[in-house]
């Protein structure tokens, strides 16, 4: 089993900042990539950023020196640092990660959806 819990979302000024966090809990053999998407109602959910076991981080352009994403892996949690959020950053956030989980002999791999977080960015 692979559960998630997600937290930091909600209501900010143009500007603000907010910090997600997802922490990822279960039979968990090793979480390899960990990413947070978002979407938008009759859009396609689109990624944002993504990192690595190793910390190699990936950005789509439109957060690029806005959003910062980290883990810790001693805690299974992955966060999202956003700064200087405007209104095309509302959506729902949703934490991934690909993650091996059970026995370690015969574990599963898989990639595991978190249940979403609204951030809503409006004056």
């Amino acid at each position: 089993q692979v559960e998630f819990a997600e937290s930091g979302g909600g209501f900010v000024q143009p500007g603000g900042s907010l910090r997600l966090s997802c922490v990822v809990s279960g039979n968990i053999v090793k979480i390899y990539g960990l990413g947070w998407y978002r979407q938008i109602p009759g859009s396609q959910r689109e990624l944002v950023a993504n990192i690595d076991y190793d910390g190699s981080a990936f950005y789509v352009d439109s957060v690029k020196g806005r959003f910062t994403i980290s883990r810790d892996n001693a805690k299974n949690t992955v966060y999202l640092q956003m700064t200087n959020l405007n209104p095309e950053d509302t959506a729902v956030y949703y934490c991934n990660a690909d993650v091996s989980w059970g026995a370690i002999a015969m574990a599963a791999r898989d990639t595991y959806w978190g249940p979403g977080t609204q951030v809503t960015v409006s004056s």
